[in-house]
């Protein structure tokens, strides 16, 4: 679901590809489970993400599309890192592509009973890390990969795995 700022800019360039700010939202329960959604728009799992709106901010954004698509709450959030670069890519079924500019969100203190907004997405359930599904979206893989590597410390995400 788009943004009207986002509409704006398909109806000016159609599918081309835009340079997109954009959120991730890693969700953890109190086993360190980690919520997904089943996208709608795709056959495949995600993180709760989506796009920074005019007038918002990185936080503001990930608190809107983390209740849009969930329905909780993000009380507290803790940035992790910087995802940019042409690893960031992503084309959607409609043929409108992306390159991502995303800030990634690690959410510990959260409220609320996680449900799938029916639009978005069509289920959310909290996965293992050592389990998670085969159809994850894959630069959200790598973000969870980075994840457990993670030391506490912001860093600048290239996509470029050593």
């Amino acid at each position: 679901m788009m943004g009207p700022y986002l509409e704006g800019l398909r109806s000016r360039l159609g599918h081309q590809c835009i340079l997109l700010p954009g959120v991730r939202a890693i969700i953890l329960n109190d086993r360190g489970e980690v919520l997904l959604q089943r996208r709608t728009d795709m056959a495949c799992w995600s993180l709760p993400s989506g796009s920074v709106e005019l007038d918002e901010t990185a936080l503001e954004a990930l608190k809107r599309e983390v209740r849009e698509e969930t329905g909780l709450e993000v009380r507290n959030a803790e940035p992790m890192a910087l995802y940019s670069g042409p690893s960031q890519r992503f084309r959607y079924p409609n043929g409108d592509e992306i390159q991502g500019f995303s800030v990634a969100f690690i959410v510990r203190d959260w409220a609320g009973d996680p449900k799938a907004d029916g639009v978005e997405g069509s289920e959310v359930r909290f996965w293992p890390m050592d389990e998670l599904p085969e159809s994850l979206v894959e630069i959200h893989r790598e973000t969870l990969v980075d994840h457990r590597i993670y030391g506490g410390h912001f860093f600048l995400a290239d996509g470029v795995r050593q």
